[in-house]
Parts: C-alpha cells; sequence; structure tokens
C-alpha cells in the first residue's frame, strides 16, 4: 500500500465516487476512485488536495480517497 497526493477534479455524491489527478502526474486522471463515507460531501470541493491509500498501483478501483486538506 501506498499513500499518494492529489487534486479532486469531480466528485459523484450519489455512488461517493471521485475522478482524481496524481500530484506529477498532470495528464493522468484516475476515475471511479472510491471516496471514505467518513468524508463529508460538503468538502469535496473541486480543486482541493486528497490523499489517497492505492492498494494496487495499477487498479484504480483498489484506491480509496481517504482525507480532504488545504
Amino acid at each position: 500500500m501506498s499513500l499518494k497526493k492529489a487534486i479532486l477534479k469531480s466528485f459523484d455524491s450519489g455512488s461517493y465516487k471521485a475522478t482524481i489527478q496524481l500530484i506529477g502526474s498532470y495528464q493522468a486522471y484516475l476515475e471511479g476512485v472510491t471516496v471514505a463515507r467518513n468524508l463529508q460531501s460538503g468538502e469535496m470541493v473541486l480543486g482541493r488536495k486528497v490523499a489517497v491509500a492505492v492498494f494496487d498501483e495499477h487498479n484504480a478501483n483498489e484506491a480509496v480517497v481517504i482525507a480532504v486538506y488545504t
């Protein structure tokens, strides 16, 4: 498992999934990343920095947004 920094690009409050851009990867976006349910949807503002736990580097379904920060 690794911990990555990313920028929130979109958030779907219905499915609690996000599209993120990993810091340092300006062309690659990860879509359909699960967001931890303890994060309030009001905190999921586009452009905010997020912390992402990545369990498998080759599978976006194995990543979880675990924190939002400024």
